[in-house]
C-alpha cells in the first residue's frame, strides 16, 4: 500500500510496527492529520464558524475522518455538519446542499474519487464564494484556499522501496509500516484574493508552497 488511511482500524494490518499479514508499505495516517488541517483552516479563515465536511460514504474511513472532523471542530468551537457524495454524479446535489445549509467554509476530506473529480468539484464550488480546504495540493492548483498532507507522489514512490525488499525476499508480514515525516502546506493566493480573503502572515510562512 502507499497511501491508505486507518490502516489498522480498516484491519489491512494487525499493527504498524508488525503487519502480520501480506500487506505492508506506506499509510498516510489522514485520520490524525486532518486535525491539523482544520486548525490551520481555521488560522486561516477564523470568522467562518460552520463547517461542511464532504465525505464519501462508500470509504471505509469515513467514519474516522468524521470523528476526527468533529473533535477537531470542537476545539475550536466550530460546527461541523457532514455531506455525503459516493460517485461524481452525487456532487452537484453534496454542493447544493452545502450552501442550502448555510456553509461558511468547506472541508474535503481525502478521498480517491475526490481527487479524480478535483476539475468537477472545485468549478462546483466557486459559485458558493466559499473558502475550502483539502488533503492534496493537486486541489490547491486547480482553485481550492489550501491543502495539508503528505506529497502524494513521493508516497507513491517511496513505496517501490518495499516492493524492492519483497522482490529480494522479505515477507511483508516482518516490514513495518511506515508514515509520512513531512507534511506540506499549499496556499492559493489567487483564489484567496478571489474571495477577499487576507491569509495570515504567520500561515504564509509556514507554507511550503504559495500559489501567486
Amino acid at each position: 500500500m502507499a497511501n491508505v488511511s486507518n490502516a489498522v482500524d480498516n484491519k489491512f494490518v494487525a499493527s504498524l510496527a508488525r503487519p502480520g499479514g501480506n500487506i505492508t508499505g506506506v499509510t498516510n495516517q489522514y485520520e490524525e492529520v486532518l486535525a491539523k488541517l482544520i486548525e490551520i483552516f481555521h488560522e486561516t479563515v477564523p470568522r467562518a464558524k460552520r463547517m461542511a465536511i464532504l465525505v464519501n460514504e462508500s470509504s471505509p474511513s469515513h467514519r474516522a475522518y468524521w470523528s476526527t472532523a468533529q473533535s477537531a471542530c470542537a476545539a475550536f468551537k466550530l460546527t461541523p455538519f457532514s455531506v455525503a457524495a459516493k460517485t461524481p454524479s452525487d456532487l452537484p446535489a453534496a454542493v447544493a446542499q452545502i450552501a442550502r445549509e448555510r456553509a461558511q467554509a468547506i472541508i474535503v476530506v481525502l478521498d480517491g474519487m475526490f481527487l479524480s473529480e478535483r476539475k468537477q468539484l472545485e468549478e462546483l464550488i466557486r459559485p458558493t464564494n466559499l473558502p475550502s480546504a483539502y488533503a492534496f495540493r493537486e486541489h490547491a492548483i486547480v482553485g481550492g484556499l489550501l491543502s495539508y498532507a503528505a506529497d502524494l507522489t513521493r508516497a507513491w514512490r517511496y513505496s517501490a522501496t518495499f516492493v524492492d525488499k519483497i522482490l529480494k525476499g522479505a515477507k511483508p508480514a516482518d516490514l513495518p509500516v511506515e508514515q509520512p515525516t513531512k507534511f506540506e502546506l499549499v496556499i492559493n493566493l489567487k483564489t484567496a484574493k478571489a474571495l477577499g480573503i487576507v491569509v495570515p502572515n504567520a500561515v504564509l510562512q509556514r507554507a511550503d508552497e504559495v500559489i501567486r
